[in-house]
C-alpha cells in the first residue's frame, strides 16, 4: 500500500536500510508537464474600497517566461494569486488553454507555486518535501511509491541537489532550499509555474546565481511560468517579456529590449534604469531649456512643454560653443568602470547625473556643457 507524504517516502525500510525496489531506474523518461497558454482579460481587484487592479489584460504564450515588474502596490502579487486560484477577482476573465480557469479549484488549476519564504515542511526530509504533492493525491491518482521516487530524484538531479534527498531543511543554505522549493513545485507536473520573489529572501551574489540558473531550468522544462519581482535587473535577465505594473494598471507589455530602450510612459522610462529628466519647450523643431536651445531636434509636429528624459550613459561632453545643456558640477564620484557626475542646471533648479570615462577630470563647481546622445520626450500634463 502506497505511504502518505508524513510516512518515509525516501527509499529506506524502518530500520532505515535502503531498499532496493525504490533506487532509481536508469533510462527513465523525463515529464515536465505541457505548457498552456494563459490569457487574463478585464480583470478588476478591489480589497474593500481599495482599487487593487483596474482592468488588467493580458495574454502569455505557452512556455513564455513573463516577468510581472513594478513597486509595492502595484497589483503584481495581487494578479499572480489570481492565476494561482488563491484569489478572485470582482470581474473579468483568466483562460488556461481557453478554459475558464476561474471555474476551477486549485487543485484543478495544478499550478505549481514558488514563494519567498520557502513554505518547507520542516519535520520532512528533502526528499519528502519534494515528493508531497504527489504523495497525497487521491489513491486512484497516487503513482506508485516507486514512481513517486524515480520522479523525486530526477528532479533533484534537474536542481543540482542530487545527493541531499536525506537531508532537512535546517541543514541546507537558503540557495539549497530555494531549490528544493522549485523541484517540489515541478513534482506534480504543472501546467503552469507561478514564482512570487522567488529570490528576495537572498543575499545579492546567491540571488544573481539562482536566477542564472532558473533560466537554464525554464528551457530545460519549457513551463508557462510567471514571476513577481520589483528587481528590474532580475526581471531584465530572466523573462522573454516583462510586464510593468503601477497602481493596478499596465504601463508596458514587451520584451527586456523594449522596455529599456523604448520605455512607453515617464513611469516605465524612470522605474527601468537609471534617468534623467529636465522641463524643456519644443518650439520651431528645436528643443529649449530656460529659452536656451538645446541642439538636439525633436520629431516633427511637436510643440508645446515636454519632459525631457534621457540616462546618465547616453550623454557626450559638448564643444565650446555648441547649443547644449550646460551647468555646474555639484559633486563627482567614482562609479564602477566610469565616473559619476552630478550637474546643477538652471541655476541649480534641477539636478542630473551623467556618466564619463574615468579618466577624465571634473572639479566641484566646474562649468560643463553636456548634450544627450538618445533620449525621449514626454508630453507634460
Amino acid at each position: 500500500m502506497d505511504a502518505l507524504a508524513p510516512k518515509r517516502l525516501d527509499g529506506e525500510d524502518k530500520v532505515g536500510t535502503p531498499n532496493p525496489a525504490l533506487q532509481p531506474q536508469v533510462g527513465v523518461a523525463r515529464t515536465w508537464g505541457e505548457a498552456v497558454d494563459v490569457e487574463v482579460e478585464n480583470v478588476v481587484k478591489t480589497f474593500e474600497v481599495t482599487p487593487a487592479l483596474h482592468g488588467v489584460s493580458l495574454k502569455i504564450a505557452p512556455g513564455e517566461l513573463v516577468a510581472l515588474l513594478g513597486p509595492s502596490g502595484s497589483g503584481k502579487t495581487t494578479l499572480l494569486k489570481i492565476l494561482a486560484g488563491l484569489d478572485l477577482p470582482n470581474s473579468g476573465r483568466v483562460m488556461f488553454d481557453g478554459d475558464d480557469a476561474l471555474k476551477l479549484s486549485v487543485q484543478q488549476r495544478n499550478v505549481g507555486f514558488v514563494f519567498q519564504q520557502y513554505a518547507l515542511f520542516r519535520h520532512m526530509t528533502v526528499f519528502d518535501n519534494v515528493a508531497f504533492g504527489l504523495a497525497v493525491r487521491p489513491a486512484s491518482k497516487r503513482p506508485s511509491r516507486q514512481a513517486i521516487r524515480e520522479r523525486v530524484m530526477q528532479l533533484l538531479d534537474l536542481v543540482q541537489l542530487p545527493d541531499l534527498e536525506r537531508r532537512y531543511p535546517s541543514q541546507l543554505s537558503g540557495g539549497q532550499r530555494q531549490r528544493v522549493a522549485l523541484a517540489r513545485a515541478l513534482a506534480i507536473e504543472p501546467r503552469i509555474l507561478l514564482l512570487d520573489e522567488p529570490f528576495g529572501a537572498l543575499d545579492a551574489r546567491v540571488r544573481k546565481d539562482l536566477r542564472r540558473w532558473l533560466r537554464e531550468i525554464h528551457d530545460k522544462t519549457g513551463h508557462t511560468t510567471v514571476f513577481v519581482t520589483h528587481d528590474q535587473e532580475e526581471a531584465m535577465e530572466l523573462a522573454d517579456r516583462i510586464v510593468v505594473l503601477n497602481k493596478g494598471r499596465i504601463e508596458q507589455i514587451g520584451s527586456p529590449d523594449d522596455i529599456y530602450d523604448r520605455p512607453a510612459t515617464p513611469f516605465v522610462f524612470n522605474f527601468i534604469g537609471e534617468s534623467n529628466a529636465l522641463p524643456v519647450r519644443v518650439a520651431d523643431d528645436r528643443i529649449f531649456i530656460d529659452e536656451k536651445p538645446l541642439g538636439l531636434k525633436p520629431d516633427g509636429g511637436l510643440d508645446g512643454e515636454y519632459t525631457l528624459a534621457f540616462r546618465p550613459h547616453d550623454t557626450e561632453i559638448a564643444a565650446a560653443g555648441q547649443e547644449a545643456i550646460t551647468g555646474i558640477v555639484a559633486a563627482e564620484r567614482r562609479h564602477g568602470a566610469t565616473r559619476r557626475l552630478d550637474i546643477e542646471v538652471g541655476e541649480g533648479r534641477h539636478r542630473i547625473e551623467i556618466d564619463i570615462p574615468a579618466d577624465s577630470t571634473f572639479g566641484r563647481g566646474e562649468a560643463i556643457a553636456l548634450r544627450p546622445m538618445r533620449w525621449r520626450l514626454f508630453a507634460r500634463t
